[in-house]
């Protein structure tokens, strides 16, 4: 038995409290070591002639990667306490395990096993319930669409005449949005996430100037109370992007200091090593990365503090935004989010508080800061197998286990997924200009677990290579965009809201035969009524694959081509796809 490999702590993504008074439990081995596993549990209080009394629950395993076996099981203590430790059963040997670590036999003193002192209902981690079933669509305003030539900057040029750069503009504003909410319902959108609107002087707007007003060119406030009344009206959530880590060098306190050096009352606004305050050859001031036109907010400071949690409350009090995404977020200090948390939740409980992080999140995620983060460990597994064809099925399964065994379930849950962004080269640039591929990956984004997100035109087709190639104005000209991928998505969206299991009601496993076709991989979504399985073929050629012996004899019905199926064997067309519900 390898015992370095297991490995449980009462806490985080191993031990959390889920709704109805259930603790979920986790406990990963070494892959293949453990036949089976035994659950110790009872309550720490519950005693009869000086025996604890406690209760024994087969665990299963319910997935594995390259290195380890996940094994999971939910509870109900009845008195909300818990105390529990693990039998590990190697098919020559059984070990207890516990909070002490390894013993031979089972102990009898309690303070050898784990504790859950009380499952609190606050502790229950709770983002917003209509987060799950939101399908979201990024927009760079600049670029989606110009509803409002008489507030387009100064040298703006005609819509779409010329490959975006770093510092052209094209005239993009938020009327542009209003016009074409319809094209949105038709999608089939839930919810709009806007890169940042605030007043700023690049195209991008990350480097705000002023936090309490829209740029001008994209409008003023009203216009964004009429698109945020015609967005609700529409059933679609807006968020807004926040950029708390760094303001931009034009922004008025950074002005001051450049002006009056250590006789500025906002010095302590900012990280300055030293006076005078320079930025040639390099900033002598912290910055987002190393660019002298971001200067990184001290967000310890007091009177920043203030400001900026005036501003995030602003947002929703005023404007009833749905949403915040919080730009950099992982630089900025907890301390602060916790704060940031508690003032814009308790004007608006459900809102959605999204925090860009490209790492293991598990700090933000323990329902005391984000309800999210943008997910980019399944970005890059995604574009790797899909796209790149630079992993195996087998490691992309593997991959993906290890990313939901990050988290709890309840995170996962409204995890934002995306697989491009103004960040990112478009998903068709990617898949090398393969619309199959594409296809593929939008199916599996719209039937995974959490909630999905689309960049602007990239259900059209739309190409574009790194920043600022992925910028390019949305294509409003029907005879030029993608129309079959357009229906595509539309109908993905469709089956989505239609059937409950593809968003996220019920439980996910990975289906991987090693013995049968490599290029082909599934996975299974269930509830005590229904499956769904979700068969991919990643490959240029003809590809089969056998249908788990335990479900062969449910009624199947194919829910993309709405037909009876029967065979157990399936077999794919190169690239293709197929959705089975079993009943």
């Amino acid at each position: 038995m390898n015992h370095l490999a297991v490995t449980h702590r009462a806490t985080d993504n191993y031990a959390y409290a889920c709704a109805n008074g259930e603790v979920c439990l986790m406990i990963k081995t070494a892959k293949d070591d453990i036949h089976s596993i035994q659950l110790i549990h009872g309550d720490p209080y519950d005693w009869q002639n000086k025996k604890w009394v406690c209760n024994e629950t087969t665990m299963s395993k319910s997935g594995s990667d390259a290195l380890f076996d996940y094994w999971k099981m939910h509870l109900k203590p009845e008195y909300k306490r818990l105390r529990y430790g693990f039998e590990l059963n190697d098919g020559a040997n059984i070990i207890f395990f516990g909070e002490n670590g390894f013993k031979a036999e089972r102990p009898t003193d309690i303070a050898q096993y784990f504790c859950i002192p009380f499952v609190h209902p606050s502790e229950v981690f709770t983002p917003p319930s209509w987060v799950q079933d939101t399908v979201w669509y990024q927009i760079f305003p600049e670029r989606f669409a110009n509803g409002n030539k008489t507030n387009d900057p100064k040298g703006s040029l005609a819509w779409g005449s010329s490959e975006p750069k770093v510092d052209n503009f094209f005239g993009g504003d938020l009327d542009g949005v209003i016009e074409n909410i319809d094209y949105l319902k038709h999608l089939g959108i839930g919810g709009i996430y806007f890169t940042p609107i605030f007043t700023a002087y690049s195209n991008h707007k990350y480097d705000t100037i002023d936090y309490m007003e829209i740029d001008p060119q994209f409008g003023d406030k009203e216009t964004l109370k009429k698109l945020i009344t015609i967005c609700h009206k529409n059933g679609i959530k807006v968020m807004l992007d926040a950029v708390f880590n760094h303001s931009g060098y034009y922004f008025p306190p950074f002005q001051d200091v450049l002006e009056n050096g250590e006789d500025s009352k906002y010095k302590d606004w900012f990280y300055i090593r030293d006076f005078p305050v320079v930025t040639d050859p390099a900033p002598n001031y912290d910055t987002f990365a190393f660019t002298p036109f971001m200067p990184k907010l001290n967000t310890q400071n007091q009177e920043v503090r203030t400001y900026l949690l005036d501003v995030a409350r602003n947002w929703v009090e005023e404007f009833d935004i749905d949403g915040w995404r919080l730009d950099v977020a992982n630089e900025v200090d907890h301390d602060f989010w916790r704060e940031f948390r508690r003032e814009v939740k308790d004007i608006k409980a459900d809102l959605y508080i999204l925090g860009e992080i490209w790492h293991d999140s598990m700090p933000w995620l323990r329902g005391d800061q984000f309800d999210a983060v943008m997910n980019y460990p399944l970005t890059r597994n995604v574009l790797d197998l899909f796209a790149k064809k630079v992993i195996t099925t087998k490691e992309f399964v593997e991959n993906m286990t290890t990313v939901m065994y990050m988290y709890p379930d309840t995170v996962n849950a409204t995890a934002f997924n995306l697989v491009g962004s103004h960040d990112t080269p478009r998903i068709l640039n990617e898949c090398m200009g393969d619309k199959r591929r594409l296809k593929q990956i939008f199916t599996f984004m719209l039937t995974f677990m959490g909630t999905p997100c689309i960049y602007y035109g990239d259900e059209i087709g739309m190409d574009g290579g790194e920043d600022p190639g992925c910028r390019k104005c949305m294509v409003w000209n029907e005879s030029q965009q993608d129309r079959d991928m357009f229906n595509h998505v539309r109908k993905l969206i469709s089956l989505r809201k239609e059937h409950p299991l593809l968003a996220n009601d019920g439980e996910l496993s990975f289906l991987h035969e090693e013995t049968a076709d490599s290029n082909c991989f599934g996975f299974m979504k269930s509830n005590k009524n229904k499956k769904i399985l979700i068969i991919f073929n990643t490959a240029d050629q003809e590809g089969e694959f056998q249908i788990p012996v335990e479900l062969a004899d449910h009624q199947m019905l194919n829910l993309w081509s709405d037909s009876p199926f029967s065979d157990s064997t399936i077999t794919l067309e190169p690239y293709d796809f197929i959705i089975l519900e079993l009943t």
